[in-house]
């Protein structure tokens, strides 16, 4: 019979990989929690209209890439290609948007987007983002990159860029558009299908395409900084304010988007040198009207996200070998022969309450045993024996030193003995 196999796009997380992934959550949960931000957790699927009305119907996202389905009840509904347009619907929904009050959110898990698959990009990833809704303010922009910042530096990252731009507002950003036209209109013919769609609906979106014929026509475009009106400009002035004022090193890259259509004004991705030409790790910017597009009143936000399986190909660059190290028992317990097993189980029980505890559980010899808790890397081994119960007491053995000690077994089940 053929072996089933998960699906192209997707990957099993196995030990000791999966140890990597604990540990960036655990890392995430205490970096947030310094950060004044508070976990959210959305449904993997939503209605279609969500992606749809927030993300944009002319993104290459909604136009290719959803895992689109109509279910038993006849609703249509979509896999969540990203996170923010679900923390937008879910604070509408349930009334977290208040007059005056400013959400500080972050959020982790699975994400799905029909693509090809290459390294570190799979039809099921998973991302970690964070939002800021409720503030207009610049230094909301700049809390969010700084949080973006400091978490990549948790990681362990290093050789980090900031990309900055401003791409406008609903009020600057159509002479920008037509400005851009005027641009491209010469250059239509050699670019691709998708950047000839785009020309008319969000031109815009070809100075974000990958095709590199495409980038090579782009070459030379007008840039969004020229066109800002007042408020855009004076908005990216104090954004870059407040980031020189947090110590946050960022350059200018005019040319810099992003793939989504609910992005107004700030703009920005993270970049890791050593992950070559596609090498952004994340980023975000502001969406100030994606609250009121879900359905809500008008609240400003702002966000990012990053794919972690990027963050550990970055990491792997860099020269990372774990994030966190295996697990080492505190104490192995080794039994002399079956007629040991019940006081060493209710022995090894005992000890897990105050650290980690390991014991055979394939029947092997003693010397096996030995050989399993050195493998493990454990601390000391308890062995025990018919006639070591007899007595209430187990030999134990330091593994660093190869000292052993005859300990009495109600000092090891108290902890009232520092020899074990």
């Amino acid at each position: 019979m053929a072996k089933i196999q998960a699906p192209r796009g997707t990957h099993d997380i196995l030990p000791p990989e999966s140890r990597h992934w604990i540990e960036m959550e655990r890392r995430t949960h205490e970096l947030m929690r310094r950060w004044g931000f508070e976990e959210i957790r959305t449904p993997m699927f939503e209605s279609e209209e969500l992606f749809v009305r927030g993300v944009g119907q002319g993104s290459d996202i909604v136009r290719k890439e959803m895992y689109t389905f109509t279910d038993k009840g006849d609703r249509r509904l979509s896999l969540r290609p990203e996170g923010t347009a679900s923390v937008a619907r879910a604070a509408v929904e349930h009334g977290m948007l208040q007059p005056g009050r400013v959400l500080k959110l972050y959020y982790q898990g699975p994400m799905f987007r029909y693509d090809r698959p290459a390294a570190g990009r799979y039809r099921q990833f998973h991302q970690m983002g964070a939002e800021v809704i409720g503030s207009a303010a610049p230094v909301a922009d700049a809390e969010i990159i700084g949080v973006f910042w400091a978490w990549l530096l948790e990681m362990g990252l290093q050789g980090l860029t900031v990309r900055l731009n401003s791409v406008g507002c609903p009020v600057c950003r159509p002479a920008y558009r037509e400005r851009l036209r005027d641009f491209l209109r010469p250059k239509l013919e050699w670019l691709c299908g998708d950047c000839k769609e785009r020309f008319e609906k969000n031109p815009m979106r070809i100075l974000d395409c990958k095709v590199p014929g495409c980038q090579a026509e782009i070459v030379g475009a007008p840039s969004t900084l020229d066109s800002l009106g007042e408020e855009c400009r004076t908005h990216f002035e104090e954004v870059q304010a407040c980031l020189q004022a947090a110590g946050i090193r960022f350059e200018i890259d005019p040319g810099l988007v992003r793939g989504l259509d609910y992005y107004t004004k700030t703009a920005f991705e993270v970049h890791h040198a050593g992950l070559g030409a596609q090498s952004a790790v994340g980023g975000g910017g502001r969406y100030d009207g994606l609250v009121e597009e879900v359905g809500g009143g008008s609240s400003p936000g702002v966000g990012f996200s990053t794919g972690l399986e990027r963050i550990l190909l970055a990491l792997e660059a860099d020269g990372v070998a774990e994030l966190a190290p295996p697990a080492r028992p505190d104490w192995f317990v080794a039994t002399v022969n079956s007629d040991a097993r019940d006081e060493a189980l209710r022995l090894v029980t005992a000890l897990r309450r105050r650290g980690a505890a390991e014991m055979d559980l394939s029947g092997a010899s003693l010397k096996s045993q030995f050989k399993q808790a050195d493998r493990l890397g454990a601390a000391k081994v308890i062995v025990l024996g018919p006639r070591e119960i007899e007595r209430g007491v187990a030999m134990v053995r330091d593994m660093a030193t190869h000292q052993e000690n005859e300990v009495p077994l109600k000092e090891l089940y108290t902890g009232g003995s520092e020899s074990a």
